[in-house]
C-alpha cells in the first residue's frame, strides 16, 4: 500500500516537474523571442496618440463685428464594455443632456462596442454636471463649436462648417485653409481602466486665422430686411440684393430671401442656402441694353443725340418684336431709346454693329466668364458664341433675353461704368491676419467719355423714364429697370413669371454704391420700375445715411 501511494506521489511531482519546465521555457521565449513586439503591444495598449483640434479663426465684417466664431464645447462619449448599468446611465444622460435615454441605451448596452458618441459638442456646463457624477464608462473631451451671432445675416455669404470642423459651403468652405489652422497631437498614457496618468510627448496646434470681410454687418442686415418685405408684398418667389462700391469692387452686401438661420444649417432646405447672387443665373432683361448702348457709342456708330425712327413691333427673322407697352411711332435718341428702354431701339442699336462686335463687347463687359469674385461655385453664365447664333438672336439678346448672367456680373458692369469705365473684380474679403490685402484687379471697359455719356442716361432714366419710382431726395439716381420673362423647360418662355429687377447708382455725381435688387417671380405686378426700384430706393437710402454720404442734388 505503501509502494503504492509513494508512486502516485513521485508521479505527481514528475508532472508538476514537467510543467514547470514547460513553463520556464516559455517565460524564457517570451523574454527573448516576444519580448520587442510584446513590448510594442503593451505600450499601444497603454499608450494613445489623440489629435488636439487647431481654434477656427473668426469671421469679421468690415467694422470689426463677429459674423462666425468657435465657442468653447464639451463632446461626451462612452466605452460600452465598461459600462455596469446602461439603462441607469442612459437615464442620467437623459437628465442632464437632454438625449432620448431610449434612443442611447441600446448604443451604451451593446458590449461589442467599445466607442459610441453619447453627444458631440454638448454644451460644456451640462457636461460638467454629467461628468461630476462619475459614471464608470463615460469620457470627455473639449472640441469647439462654430457659432453664428447674427443668425440669418449673410448666411448664404458665411456658409457653415460642419460636426468635424469643416468648411462645408460660402466662405467657410472657400478660406477653410486659413481658417482652420493645424491641428497638434500628444501622447498620452492610460491605466488599465482608461484613465488618463500621463502626458509623454505634446505638439502644439496651430490656430486658424482670422478673416476680415469687406461686408458691413448692418447694410447687410438692412438689404435683407427689405427683400423680405418685397417678397412678402409681391408674394414673390425670392429676391437677391448687392450692395457694390464701384471705386474697389468691395461688396458692402450680399443679400437672398428667403433666408435661413446659419446655427441650424442641418434643418434648412438647400434651397435656402444657396447665394443666388454668386451661383445663379437669370435672362436678365432691359438692364443688359447699357451693354448695347455702351458697345455702339465705343464704336462710333451712334452718338447719344442720334435719332431713330421707331415702330411698334419689327420683325426679327421667324420673330416679331414690340416695345413693351402700346404706343404709336416715335422718335427717340439713343438717349431716350434708353431713357424709355425700347426694346425696338435697342435692336436697331444692335444691328448697327453685327453679331461680331456685339458679342465681343459682351465678352468684355464680363459675361459669359466668372468675375472670379473670392467665392466658391460662381457661375459663368450662358452666353452663345457668334457662330451658334440664329437670325433672331441679334432681336433678343440686345435686350437682355437669349442669354443668362448672374447678379454680380450685372452689378460689376454698372459699377464699371459709375467708376469711369474702369471694372473692378468684386471681393467679399479684405484680408486674412496675418496677411496684407489682396491687389486689386482692374481693367477698362470704355473710356471716361463713354462712361460720363451712360451716366447721363442712366439718370434720365430715373428722371423721366421707367425708373422713376427710384428718385430720392438730395440725391442724384441713374438706374435701369429690367423686365424679363423667365424660360421654360421646352425652349421658350413661361407664362406670367419674370424677373423684374433694378441696378442703380447713388450718387449720380460721385457714385459711391451700386445697388443691384432682383426680384424672382413677383405676382401682382411684373415690372423692374414697380417691383423692385423701390427696393433699390429703400435700400440705397439707408446705406447713404449709414455711410454719411453727402447730398449732391438741390432739396
Amino acid at each position: 500500500m505503501n509502494r503504492l501511494v509513494n508512486r502516485r506521489i513521485r508521479l505527481v511531482l514528475a508532472a508538476l516537474t514537467l510543467a514547470f519546465a514547460g513553463l520556464l521555457v516559455r517565460a524564457t521565449w517570451l523574454q527573448s523571442v516576444r519580448a520587442e513586439s510584446l513590448s510594442r503591444l503593451g505600450q499601444t495598449q497603454h499608450r494613445e496618440t489623440v489629435a488636439l483640434p487647431a481654434g477656427r479663426g473668426t469671421i469679421y465684417d468690415r467694422t470689426g463685428v463677429e459674423l462666425g466664431l468657435g465657442e468653447q464645447a464639451t463632446t461626451v462619449y462612452a466605452n460600452p464594455k465598461q459600462i455596469v448599468d446602461p439603462r441607469s446611465a442612459a437615464i442620467a444622460v437623459e437628465r442632464t443632456l437632454g438625449v432620448d435615454a431610449d434612443r442611447l441605451y441600446p448604443q451604451l448596452a451593446d458590449r461589442t462596442r467599445g466607442f459610441v458618441y453619447v453627444q458631440r459638442q454638448a454644451d460644456p456646463a451640462q457636461a460638467a454636471a454629467l461628468q461630476r457624477k462619475k459614471l464608470a464608462g463615460f469620457g470627455f473631451y473639449p472640441e469647439e463649436r462654430r457659432s453664428y451671432p447674427q443668425r440669418s445675416v449673410a448666411s448664404q455669404v458665411l456658409g457653415y462648417v460642419g460636426i468635424d470642423g469643416d468648411g462645408l459651403s460660402g466662405l467657410e468652405l472657400g478660406f477653410d485653409r486659413q481658417l482652420a489652422g493645424s491641428p497638434g497631437k500628444e501622447t498620452i498614457v492610460k491605466d488599465p481602466g482608461g484613465r488618463v496618468i500621463d502626458v509623454e510627448h505634446k505638439q502644439s496646434e496651430t490656430p486658424g486665422r482670422d478673416l476680415f470681410l469687406t461686408l458691413d454687418h448692418s447694410i447687410q442686415a438692412n438689404a435683407e430686411e427689405v427683400l423680405r418685405q418685397t417678397v412678402q408684398k409681391w408674394h414673390a418667389k425670392s429676391a437677391s440684393a448687392i450692395v457694390l462700391d464701384p471705386r474697389t469692387g468691395a461688396v458692402l452686401a450680399m443679400a437672398v430671401q428667403p433666408g435661413y438661420d446659419a446655427n441650424r444649417f442641418p434643418f434648412a432646405p438647400s434651397d435656402l442656402q444657396r447665394n443666388r447672387t454668386v451661383t445663379d443665373t437669370y435672362e436678365p432683361g432691359s438692364t443688359f441694353k447699357l451693354i448695347t448702348v455702351g458697345a455702339v457709342l465705343s464704336e462710333h456708330v451712334v452718338s447719344p443725340s442720334t435719332r431713330f425712327t421707331l415702330p411698334y413691333s419689327l420683325k426679327v427673322a421667324d420673330r416679331v418684336i414690340h416695345d413693351a407697352e402700346e404706343r404709336g411711332t416715335v422718335n427717340y435718341s439713343v438717349a431716350q431709346i434708353l431713357a424709355h428702354s425700347s426694346n425696338i431701339g435697342a435692336i436697331e442699336l444692335a444691328e448697327m454693329l453685327g453679331r461680331t462686335r456685339l458679342s465681343a463687347w459682351i465678352k468684355r463687359f464680363g459675361f459669359g466668364r466668372v468675375t472670379g469674385i473670392d467665392f466658391p461655385g460662381e457661375s459663368p453664365g450662358i452666353v452663345l458664341p457668334p457662330a451658334k447664333w440664329s437670325g433672331s438672336t441679334i432681336g433678343n439678346v440686345p435686350i437682355g433675353q437669349g442669354i443668362a448672367v448672374t447678379p454680380v456680373q450685372m452689378a460689376a458692369a454698372y459699377a464699371a461704368v459709375a467708376n469711369g469705365g474702369v471694372w473692378s473684380r468684386p471681393h467679399l474679403v479684405d484680408h486674412v491676419a496675418g496677411g496684407g490685402r489682396p491687389s486689386l484687379y482692374r481693367r477698362r471697359l470704355v473710356s471716361r467719355g463713354i462712361a460720363d455719356q451712360l451716366m447721363l442716361m442712366l439718370k434720365d432714366v430715373v428722371a423721366e423714364g421707367t425708373g422713376q419710382y427710384a428718385a430720392m431726395p438730395g440725391y442724384q439716381v441713374a438706374g435701369k429697370t429690367g423686365t424679363a420673362q423667365k424660360p421654360d423647360s421646352h425652349g421658350g418662355y413661361a407664362t406670367g413669371r419674370y424677373v423684374a429687377s433694378f441696378v442703380g447708382i447713388v450718387p449720380a455725381s460721385r457714385p459711391r454704391v451700386v445697388v443691384l435688387v432682383a426680384v424672382d417671380e413677383p405676382q401682382g405686378a411684373i415690372w423692374g420700375g414697380v417691383v423692385a426700384a423701390p427696393a433699390f430706393q429703400q435700400i440705397a437710402r439707408f446705406d447713404l445715411q449709414y455711410l454719411e454720404v453727402p447730398p449732391d442734388a438741390p432739396s
